[in-house]
């Protein structure tokens, strides 16, 4: 082993007795990953990270990522010395209410993280769609002797990372991709929460990343600086495919009892062994939150280099701008969350005289329309291309060989898309989409909900959207998965009636840039309906709206609610009702939270509290539909699994027919 120099050597112990005191400190957290890592992350934040606290969202700083969020006070520690706005006071209320300092790093929260990380294999995952947008970005905005993009992804990822699937099939699209500016080091210290990683993981990671296409490298000791730097110089000087360097490092290092052993991973040391461990490292036992002014000079001297580089790249892009003006006014512009002008123009209209279409295909539409004025958008799908209808035509397909692709191919790997879209999306310069079933919004719950959670604005594509998909059978059928997505705080879920609904939903989601939404759209085809031509802009952004209503002067009985496809069976239902001299109203409801958001005297319009006679459809589980029928309506859903059958078939079969609908708002009303 290489033994670091002084200054180095205080700043390493420095890093690891801040993390160890936060944890004291909470009496929780996991002292042993930052105490492992505190060389290898002390020497890529002072030697080869290229950020500037003085410009925490500089364009064209590197982004780092600690995949591993449970070793937060790790990253803490490091923003801290770096400079960035996390005072000591914010270290010493580490995973206390109100903190800059939360048990697991939240983007948009605390200055300086690239994105919110904690359940394992996100960040990592995360990672290659940040490096998948550099790309990206490159291509598009790149001119000769100009490189205004081009930065470098860093992750530190744990076993746990390692073993979470998502990160296998991020990793193994990044490496088919040949990210090339993507470094991964993998802290391979052989301990989880249960004991040695053996008790369940044996296979041999590196040859698992060799065979992504990764160029791989391994660090036999983390406290070994030269052996660190060696690997990183051959990270960078690989530009075909990203890079996977596994360093074996001690778990909890430096305290004499636990080094080494699960005790020291998620809990903190104690009293007795932190001491312990400071005096094994020559640190001052009693101190707590101790940081030398010897420590602090490594990362200003890095901090003051960032700054040069940072005023180099502007310097950089004001010759850009200069050269190519209107390249650097879109960059410029994209990063400010601007749309271009006029883009909304190209937003198709549907007459009812036209066919029924799917709502699925008229998204397709919708798309092809919108991509030409809208250089921002890409997106893809998880190997649904035909049935999402997600594909643009004239778009290319981003591959290794080819940058200026906009259309991404996934593959069979549902949860890594969500996470890798949650990525290119941080980016700020794209608006991601991706395209599945329904149903496997189920395999993408992680990756939305953490979307929501920072507020970041994705576009979930969910086509097949209930039984009616019909022969593939209850596997591919939602039934539970609306109300399980309306669940989640900050998500927009869309569910258009019609192809003019189906072009607001994705007019909301272009956007909204302050949350995902999900766009659930039919396989089968729908009437288009009357009223969406004139009333559904301001519908769907409302959430929900008067589409059929009672002639003017007759009271009304009851009031039928929908979502997508139901809705045109609730307007069928209300022409035979009316037949039968009973007023109705039909209510389409795509949103539920835009609903919810409008003022009471909106919502009271459309849903006059004195009509407590409500019957909500949707071929899904009622679960949350009491909330706008009240305890006297009624829902019509279903609550067991599907079948597999003709579509026409189910609909029978599950009592979604004008038939029955009317027979429901017959008995509610007496």
């Amino acid at each position: 082993m290489s033994d670091p120099n002084a200054t180095d050597q205080l700043a390493i112990n420095t890093i690891r007795f801040l993390s160890v005191d936060m944890v004291e400190k909470a009496d929780s957290g996991h002292p042993g990953t930052p105490m492992a890592l505190a060389p290898l992350a002390y020497w890529i934040w002072t030697r080869h990270l290229r950020h500037s606290p003085d410009e925490p969202t500089w364009p064209n700083r590197d982004r780092f990522v600690l995949s591993c969020g449970h070793a937060s006070a790790l990253i803490y520690s490091l923003l801290h010395l770096a400079g960035y706005d996390l005072p000591l006071s914010e270290l010493e209320r580490f995973r206390q209410l109100g903190s800059k300092t939360p048990g697991h790093p939240e983007y948009g929260h605390t200055q300086g993280l690239e994105t919110t990380t904690g359940p394992l294999g996100q960040g990592i995952s995360n990672a290659v769609g940040i490096a998948l947008a550099e790309q990206l970005s490159g291509n598009e905005f790149n001119r000769d002797g100009f490189p205004v993009v081009d930065f470098r992804t860093w992750v530190i990822a744990s076993d746990g990372d390692m073993s979470e699937g998502v990160a296998s099939e991020a990793s193994s699209l990044g490496g088919h991709l040949g990210l090339g500016k993507l470094v991964v080091f993998y802290d391979d210290n052989q301990i989880s929460i249960d004991g040695p990683t053996s008790l369940s993981f044996s296979e041999d990671v590196v040859a698992r990343y060799a065979a992504y296409g990764w160029h791989v490298q391994r660090v036999a000791d983390g406290n070994d600086l030269v052996a660190i730097e060696a690997a990183i110089q051959g990270a960078l000087a690989e530009n075909a495919r990203p890079s996977f360097i596994a360093v074996r490092t001690v778990i909890g290092f430096g305290a004499p009892h636990k080094a080494g052993s699960s005790e020291a991973h998620g809990a903190p040391l104690g009293a007795e062994e932190t001491k312990a461990a400071k005096r094994a490292l020559g640190w001052p036992e009693d101190a707590k939150f101790l940081v030398p002014d010897e420590a602090r000079a490594p990362f200003a001297a890095a901090r003051e280099n960032s700054k040069k580089i940072a005023a180099e790249w502007r310097e950089l892009f004001g010759n850009y701008a200069a050269a190519h003006p209107e390249t650097a006014k879109d960059f410029s512009s994209r990063l400010a969350g601007n749309l271009p002008d006029g883009w909304e123009d190209a937003l198709p209209t549907f007459d009812p005289a036209d066919k029924p279409i799917a709502t699925r295909s008229a998204s397709g539409k919708v798309l092809a329309a919108i991509a030409p004025k809208l250089p921002q958008l890409v997106g893809g799908s998880a190997d649904l291309t035909p049935s999402n209808n997600t594909q643009v035509k004239g778009w290319g397909d981003f591959e290794a060989g080819n940058r200026s692709g906009r259309y991404l191919r996934f593959g069979v790997r549902e949860h890594g898309m969500g996470a890798i879209l949650n990525g290119i999306t941080l980016s700020k310069q794209w608006i991601p989409y991706g395209g599945t079933f329904l149903i496997f919004s189920e395999y993408m719950r992680p990756p939305i909900r953490l979307a929501s959670l920072m507020g970041i604005g994705p576009i979930f594509v969910y086509t097949h959207d209930s039984i009616f998909l019909g022969e593939d059978g209850p596997t591919h059928q939602p039934i539970e998965q609306l109300a399980s997505l309306r669940s989640i705080p900050g998500l927009t879920v869309l569910r258009p009636a019609d192809a003019n609904e189906t072009a607001e939903a994705w007019r909301f989601a272009i956007k909204h840039r302050s949350g995902p939404t999900v766009i659930a759209l039919t396989r089968q085809a729908l009437p288009i309906l009357e009223g969406t031509v004139a009333h559904a802009a301001l519908g769907v952004l409302c959430g929900g709206y008067v589409l059929a209503d009672a002639p003017e002067g007759q009271t009304l009985a009851a009031i039928l609610l929908a979502t997508g496809s139901e809705v045109s069976l609730c307007v069928e239902a209300h022409r035979a009702l009316a037949v039968e001299g009973i007023a109705t109203r039909v209510v389409s409801l795509p949103s539920w939270e835009l609903f919810a958001a409008q003022p009471q005297e909106y919502r009271d319009l459309v849903l006059p509290p004195t009509v407590t006679k409500r019957l909500a459809v949707e071929a899904a589980s009622p679960f949350g539909w009491h909330r706008w029928v009240g305890d006297a309506g009624d829902v019509l859903g279903i609550e067991r699994f599907g079948a597999s059958a003709p579509y026409k078939a189910l609909a029978e079969a599950f009592g979604f027919t004008v038939e029955n609908v009317t027979a429901r708002v017959k008995k509610l009303i007496g």
